[in-house]
């Protein structure tokens, strides 16, 4: 099936749907999407006739009118057979108006898979693997050459060269032993707590009561409307 819609890639024939197919196929999508709109458009009156027929019976039966509502009555279960038709024929439509959205969506999806393997396959064909080695062994040498730069550069010249740095690293810790010691010989130091003035006077206004007594909590909003609940309850 998809060989007739598309063609056979491996003999390199293009897809069978034409162009002429393809604007047929957008011109019937189009005629199809207009039909639908007028059976809308139709159902939408019999909508209207079917309620106006069920009011006319409706006041007909008030006056004791026995034929004008049997007139009525029949008139709306002729408008609900035609609705029912009319029904039936927008689902046909617009079922085959989503099969052809469909297979035009499947045509657009396979040719554009198709121009993409064409172009993969020229960019595979320009590529060489022998090419691609070159470049990385290239790749390779120069990062080697910069790397060898750059231990010529970090090594140390001149005065810096003939430092031991044995002889440094025990000098350091000597240092470090050194410091560690000054500070085990300092006293401790003696912890001191002062009130600020403020908090004083405020202690000593409100009492040794109040100032013991713990601050009050702020409630969340869960807790305040639960209160309101519990308080329109009580009323």
């Amino acid at each position: 099936m998809f060989k007739k819609l598309f063609g056979n890639p491996r003999n390199g024939s293009g897809p069978t749907v034409s162009t002429t197919t393809t604007t047929k196929t957008v011109d019937a999508i189009q005629k199809l999407s207009e039909t639908e709109d007028l059976l809308i458009k139709r159902q939408d009156v019999l909508d209207r006739k079917i309620a106006m027929e069920l009011e006319r019976a409706k006041e007909m039966t008030r006056a004791k009118n026995k034929r004008g509502a049997l007139m009525a009555l029949k008139k709306k279960k002729m408008y609900e057979q035609q609705l029912e038709q009319l029904l039936n024929q927008v689902q046909r439509i617009a079922e085959q108006k989503s099969m052809l959205e469909n297979q035009r969506a499947v045509v657009e999806t396979v040719d554009a898979l198709r121009s993409g393997a064409t172009a993969s396959k020229h960019v595979m064909t320009e590529m060489k693997i022998g090419d691609v080695d070159k470049v990385l062994d290239s790749i390779n040498e120069q990062t080697e050459d910069m790397r060898a730069i750059q231990d010529a550069l970090g090594q140390p010249i001149g005065a810096a060269a003939d430092l031991d740095e044995d002889e440094l690293l025990g000098e350091l810790e000597e240092l470090e032993a050194s410091e560690l010691d000054d500070q085990l010989l300092q006293p401790a130091p003696v912890p001191t707590t002062r009130v600020p003035q403020a908090a004083a006077a405020q202690a000593a206004r409100v009492g040794p009561a109040a100032a013991a007594r713990p601050a009050a909590v702020a409630k969340t909003a869960e807790e305040l409307e639960l209160e309101e609940l519990q308080a329109e309850l009580a009323a």
